[in-house]
């Protein structure tokens, strides 16, 4: 344990963000680094629970605890290597992910949790910063040759881990940039695309092969790679969004979160603009915005409208207004239901809450105003809840631009699935347990997204990890991989 009163002695202490007024100019990471001594005060607050529950919130199994008192110690190397035996993309978690292991912090009864995101992410940047990271080459190859279609958190977790073992592994990417939705669904602001890129050198240093602009199902069959490789590992990603199926729906303004999200990613990344847009531009400014869905996504596209200079920015959400402080006797440790307030809902947002769109209005093709209703959400017999309208409640709001957030049901299931032939579970995914992570067919593993669903990215790199485990005991009959 580090100091066994630092947390009746410090109170504490989150990293800050540039003002609005000056992150809005620009599309680069704005949170400011506590200084190192700081951080180490903030790791003293760590009590080293007798049962630590920040291992329950943690899906990627971080050692919270041990890394904290190493931090405290002032041993950062020693933080890093135990920071990197869990986790291998932890500048990734320590910038995008919500943090469950802050809710699950003890110290989180009386809202005061150890501030661990900001501790992981200074200790996996101080070792950049420092020269402790690079690649790590296996001493020698098994001969066996894996295919990991998908370039997201599971699919380079899985890829690296896989290296590691002496397998051959190359990664299949149908977008021209490797990252999947790190690099073309999380804005710049929030996790700027350079540490990915470094990523990627590591792993090319480990032998990893990328191959972007390979749409496997469209550009390779999936019967060549499973022909000219040993396993092959379905990593991509829950791509199919929901949609908004209503009167107006056709009308030119009235698009997905993610074809606006990807456009400013690729303007960022130079694109020109008919690369970044080539079915035309989506753009916010001078626009009365509606983003219809109350998720992170959501919250992206009233970041990026900002800063594309929208006159008007409202989010819409169906679920009523949260409380805005949850109920710690019924929820700790576990994800609580309250308000979130993002730095994006910071710089600018009207929020409504329990209202559904009714249908989209137009004039010459083009929207100009959503009409909506207020609802109420009431128990049936059963006890579950129920949403009912309001009578009178109808109420239009204008918008030049409706962009759908409303999450993911899937993966698609057109090349890669349905060539692989691979059974699905219920819900449309890739059916395969945490076991061993194989589908029905005995060659091809799955993991990530198009295993579980929509999910964080917490859970990506810990399928993608648990799955090259398995792929490793499949091919060699045992695995000295971590689980």
């Amino acid at each position: 344990m580090g100091k066994p009163t630092g947390f009746l002695e410090i109170d504490r202490q989150e990293r800050g963000y540039d003002p609005p007024s000056e992150r809005l100019k620009h599309y680069k990471e704005f949170v400011r680094p506590l200084a190192a001594g700081e951080v180490s005060q903030q790791a003293s607050r760590c009590m080293d629970c007798g049962i630590p529950f920040c291992h329950q919130g943690c899906p990627v199994n971080n050692q919270i605890p041990d890394f904290n008192n190493l931090v405290y110690r002032d041993q950062w190397k020693a933080a890093l290597e135990n920071l990197q035996s869990t986790n291998n993309f932890p500048e990734f978690t320590g910038r995008i992910c919500p943090a469950p292991c802050e809710a699950s912090c003890t110290l989180n009864i009386p809202d005061t949790p150890v501030t661990i995101k900001t501790i992981e992410c200074e200790i996996v940047d101080r070792g950049w910063r420092e020269g402790w990271i690079g690649s790590q080459p296996s001493p020698r190859g098994t001969g066996k040759r894996v295919a990991v279609v998908g370039s997201g958190p599971a699919g380079l977790a899985c890829a690296q881990q896989l290296a590691r073992a002496g397998h051959a592994a190359t990664v299949f990417e149908k977008n021209d940039r490797v990252g999947g939705l790190l690099r073309y669904g999380i804005p710049d602001f929030k996790m700027e695309k350079d540490l990915i890129d470094r990523r990627i050198k590591q792993m090319e240093g480990e032998g990893v092969i990328f191959r972007t602009n390979f749409e496997v199902g469209v550009t390779v069959s999936v019967q060549r790679l499973l022909d000219d490789y040993d396993v092959l590992v379905m990593a991509g990603g829950a791509e199919n969004p929901r949609d908004l199926p209503v009167p107006g729906r056709e009308l030119d303004g009235v698009h997905y979160a993610m074809e606006f999200l990807t456009q400013q990613n690729k303007r960022n990344a130079g694109d020109p603009e008919n690369v970044a847009a080539p079915n035309g531009t989506l753009t916010a400014k001078g626009k009365h915005v509606v983003v219809i869905g109350g998720g992170d996504t959501g919250s992206d596209c009233i970041g990026t409208s900002n800063r594309h200079g929208a006159l008007s920015v409202t989010q819409l959400e169906i679920m009523p207004r949260p409380p805005e402080k949850e109920n710690k006797s019924l929820s700790w440790p576990d994800w609580p239901l309250k308000l979130r307030t993002s730095s994006s809902h910071q710089e600018g947002c009207e929020r409504e809450f329990a209202v559904a769109t009714k249908r989209f209005i137009g004039e010459n093709g083009k929207v100009t105003a959503i009409e909506c209703v207020r609802l109420e959400w009431v128990a049936d017999e059963t006890g579950r809840m129920q949403m009912q309208e309001v009578a009178g409640s109808e109420f239009e709001l204008k918008a030049d631009l409706v962009l759908l957030a409303m999450g993911f049901v899937g993966p698609r299931h057109e090349g890669l699935i349905e060539q692989g032939a691979v059974e699905l579970d219920p819900r449309g995914n890739v059916k395969a347990n945490v076991v061993d992570y194989r589908t029905s067919v005995p060659n091809i593993f799955s993991c990530g997204d198009m295993r579980r669903g929509q999910s964080l990215v917490v859970w990506a790199i810990r399928e993608g990890r648990q799955a090259a485990r398995a792929v490793d005991e499949y091919l060699m009959g045992s695995t000295k991989l971590p689980r």
